[in-house]
């Protein structure tokens, strides 16, 4: 019920108004049945503007830290997930994967539409990163179309960091179902997934009209990481030799 309030009535109505998303595609996506909608994910808006215009409810696979953040904000957010009817999912340990599909297949038994972010966690500098193969096993298992989807613009109007939103203009993009059932039992297969998951990053990526880049996310940013912590320490021991501490007399 919470879902409903929350799109009609409190959030769906204020996002229309203040972003004024522009839609396209809208009609790729079915009015019933059991699909996949897999998008790029640029901003931690992206989850609330999707549903807002979907005339179907949408239930994604959320990180489990947005349901255990500390503080009245952490809570504030898993209160909200939790109602909308996400799935929290643990992405660390060798089970996780596994945990996810798991959700997601269940969610596909009820004939519902599954939300997915194939990159695995948000793009930080707005590029479109290599997909992982969780959504091509279930498009595979569920023996249901995938709906590419593009989001437009949200990097600019809440990129990573930012609590409250710019004004940018944004958009949503969704192209024609990708049919997979060629594959049917192949899910073992790994060269079958990546080529799936592949074709989906493609048919995403001519949505966006991102920069695509051939490495996960997830990698991308420890890389980041590690080169801003390199630099950082660098900068500080340069400091420490300009200025060399004075011998006590």
């Amino acid at each position: 019920m919470f879902y409903y309030v929350l799109k009609y009535v409190l959030l769906g109505p204020l996002l229309r108004l203040v972003f004024r998303p522009r839609i396209e595609g809208l009609e790729h996506v079915p009015s019933s049945g059991a699909a996949i909608v897999a998008g790029n994910h640029l901003s931690f808006s992206d989850h609330f503007l999707m549903p807002a215009i979907l005339k179907r409810r949408i239930t994604f696979l959320a990180k489990a830290e947005y349901f255990t953040g500390p503080g009245i904000r952490g809570r504030l957010t898993a209160y909200f997930f939790r109602s909308a009817g996400q799935i929290p999912v643990d992405r660390s340990g060798k089970e996780a994967g596994q945990a996810a599909i798991r959700e997601g297949l269940g969610v596909l038994s009820k004939d519902e539409l599954l939300g997915i972010y194939p990159e695995g966690t948000r793009s930080h500098d707005g590029r479109l990163y290599k997909g992982k193969v969780g959504v091509a096993v279930m498009a595979l298992r569920a023996q249901v179309p995938v709906i590419p989807c593009a989001m437009i613009g949200t990097f600019e109007a809440q990129p990573p960091g930012k609590v409250i939103p710019n004004l940018h203009p944004v958009g949503i993009r969704f192209g024609k179902p990708l049919d997979f059932s060629r594959y049917e039992g192949m899910e073992g297969e790994k060269a079958v997934l990546r080529a799936i998951t592949d074709e989906i990053m493609y048919a995403i990526l001519s949505l966006s009209e991102q920069e695509y880049v051939d490495q996960y996310a997830a990698v991308a940013k420890k890389e980041e990481a590690e080169k801003k912590a390199a630099e950082k320490k660098a900068e500080k021991e340069q400091r420490g030799r300009k200025f060399p501490r004075m011998p006590l007399s």
